[in-house]
């Protein structure tokens, strides 16, 4: 962990808000010189606190229009276990994301679908096929506002 001051933290909303920017866009924009703000992103970079740059894809426009939370329960803890569960259910494509959670359920899974059939399709023949899978919640997303975060 390193200490952030608070140039770091906008160079840091800088790139939340536009990742694609250069060092130098970044400085003028904050009016810092190009190599200094390169040195701070690449410090932050070796500290792990940036960790990359990302696509960010509209799921519906790429034919994705339904997400899907689901929550997943194992029905035998014992039998299976919880990296043979994380490998298969992470081969699935429309898993975006896997959580190992505390509460009623044990994995918080987002499953993106073209529609709520090709979901029903997702579910029934990849995901409830699983090793261990129990009980299943599924909530359906219907709209979704990006927070900033902690540094935004």
């Amino acid at each position: 962990m390193i200490d952030l001051d608070d140039t770091d933290r906008r160079i840091l909303r800088a790139l939340v808000a536009d990742a694609t920017q250069s060092a130098g866009a970044v400085g003028r924009a904050l009016g810092l010189s190009q190599p200094a703000t390169w040195r701070r992103i690449n410090r932050m970079q070796d500290a792990g606190v940036l960790t990359g740059r990302r696509v960010e894809i509209d799921l519906e426009k790429a034919g994705f229009g339904v997400t899907v939370f689901l929550g997943v329960k194992l029905a035998t803890k014992g039998r299976v276990s919880l990296e043979d569960f994380e490998r298969a259910v992470s081969a699935i494509p429309e898993v975006q994301a896997v959580h190992h959670v505390l509460g009623l359920y044990d994995y918080r899974l987002r499953v993106v679908a073209r529609d709520i059939s090709d979901f029903e399709r997702v579910l029934r023949r990849r995901i409830m096929t699983l090793p261990g899978v129990g009980d299943v919640e599924a909530n359906v997303l219907l709209s979704e506002e990006r927070l900033p975060g902690p540094i935004g």
